[in-house]
């Protein structure tokens, strides 16, 4: 493909982004809903290209490049989950810190969410891209070094800053990896749309599944975590011929569409990712220690946790589809907020000897309750800028907030010594989300 036919895609991906009516697209396959992919850069003049290639055969080498990098964005949560327990033994962490490393990188996906367009605007989508894969592979090498000081053991200070590096690399990867899939496979937008979303569920999948048995392997929890730094490097030696490629244009931001931090809908949206968002992240960080603290072995509790994010997987890919037929949202989302609350509460709470059906509500829940959350996106806008905005919104808060789901875990743990308290919690939290969710679906639009 010539540079001529990416200018080409690039006038097609800039037209409206509301297909047969607002916010709705009827383009693509039934693996994902294309409206759910929001472009960061939308507001960008002049408008940015799509990525340069030379030939169709360097466009499949970008479309594979991206989907490895949504390989790695979800490992750092489940990996450290997986091994927990052997990690705060072995490295002797202080309670604080546990809390610590399980919320910092889902408040750092809040904080940085922002700054991605920026830099965007400043260095280019696909060079900061390759930037944040550098500062993950980095993050992930870092996590596991004795540093051979420092207060609550030598591997504490590593595992911090390792982990907040992580954080931040993949808060970048979030906001601008759906606009390059749908800048550059404008024709192929509901196959690479999936193959991408399925991606990051697989991370966590195999984060979550296969630590612990690297870890019975060789005996050692550091090594378990660090064979995770190695598909990262290779997505970052793979991404560097064609980030470097890109030319340097710098864009300034035209503020288009409604202002949504004060529209009521937006803000309904907002705290309805807010709520999935302390499940979603809580059940990545505490899912696994729960079940070993039921007495579930670590390879099973891995498993389980697997299995787990594999239905998640299927709720994601069926359920934009399914919300988009109706004319609003408001069954859907609650009954999907009230499995995701009900699995974790039966997960904690009910019994384990139909742990693995507890699992599967959760799993089908979790991913149908996400994946309705982003769909909302697009059903509750009129026009593409918007729908920026909101995204953006909805990251910030969802993410910087929602980080709080498993802090308040992590404490509620260390000041009872069991889970039953979050038990609790999350009932609560699943009962809101139906209330916000039912509010939410309501066929109204941001501004």
């Amino acid at each position: 493909m010539t540079d001529a036919t990416n200018a080409e895609a690039g006038k097609r991906r800039r037209g409206p982004s509301s297909g047969d009516g607002p916010g709705r697209s009827r383009t693509g396959s039934s693996l994902v809903e294309p409206g759910t992919l929001v472009d960061a850069e939308i507001d960008e003049l002049p408008p940015a290209e799509p990525t340069r290639v030379g030939s169709r055969r360097a466009l499949a080498y970008l479309g594979v490049c991206l989907v490895l990098i949504g390989l790695n964005l979800r490992s750092v949560f489940s990996s450290l989950s997986a091994v927990l327990p052997e990690v705060t033994s072995q490295a002797a962490l202080p309670g604080w810190s546990v809390v610590v490393l399980t919320t910092v990188p889902v408040t750092l996906l809040g904080v940085f969410a922002p700054l991605a367009p920026v830099l965007a605007r400043r260095f280019g989508a696909e060079r900061v891209l390759l930037g944040a894969m550098a500062l993950l592979t980095a993050g992930l090498l870092l996590r596991p070094v004795d540093t051979g000081s420092g207060p609550g053991g030598s591997h504490l200070p590593a595992l911090l800053v390792g982990t907040a590096a992580c954080g931040a690399a993949i808060a970048l990867c979030n906001v601008l990896l759906p606009g390059l899939v749908k800048r550059d496979f404008p024709h192929r937008l509901g196959l690479m749309g999936g193959l991408y979303t399925t991606a990051i569920c697989a991370s966590a999948a195999l984060g979550a599944g296969f630590t612990f048995p690297v870890y019975t392997a060789t005996g050692e929890w550091t090594k378990a975590l660090w064979v995770w730094a190695l598909p990262a490097a290779v997505v970052l030696l793979l991404f560097l011929p064609v980030a470097v490629r890109q030319g340097s244009v710098r864009h300034q931001a035209v503020r288009d569409g409604v202002n949504v931090w004060r529209s009521s809908v937006a803000w309904q949206v907002t705290i309805f990712m807010v709520l999935q968002a302390m499940m979603s992240f809580s059940g990545f960080a505490w899912l696994a220690p729960i079940l070993r603290e039921r007495g579930v072995d670590g390879a099973t509790a891995g498993l389980i946790v697997a299995v787990c994010i594999v239905l998640q997987m299927l709720g994601s890919l069926f359920a934009p589809a399914l919300a988009a037929r109706f004319r609003d949202q408001r069954a859907i989302n609650t009954v999907v907020a009230l499995m995701t609350g009900g699995g974790f509460v039966l997960s904690i709470l009910g019994p384990l000897d139909l742990i693995w059906v507890w699992a599967g509500l959760l799993g089908l829940g979790q991913g149908s309750l996400t994946a309705c959350a982003l769909t909302l996106i697009m059903l509750r806008t009129r026009d593409g800028h918007t729908a920026a905005h909101l995204s953006g919104m909805m990251q910030g808060v969802g993410y910087g907030v929602g980080s709080t789901g498993t802090l308040m875990v992590g404490q509620l743990h260390q000041a009872t010594g069991s889970f039953v308290p979050a038990g609790v919690l999350f009932m609560v939290v699943g009962l809101l989300a139906a209330v916000f969710g039912y509010r939410s679906g309501r066929n109204r639009y941001v501004g």
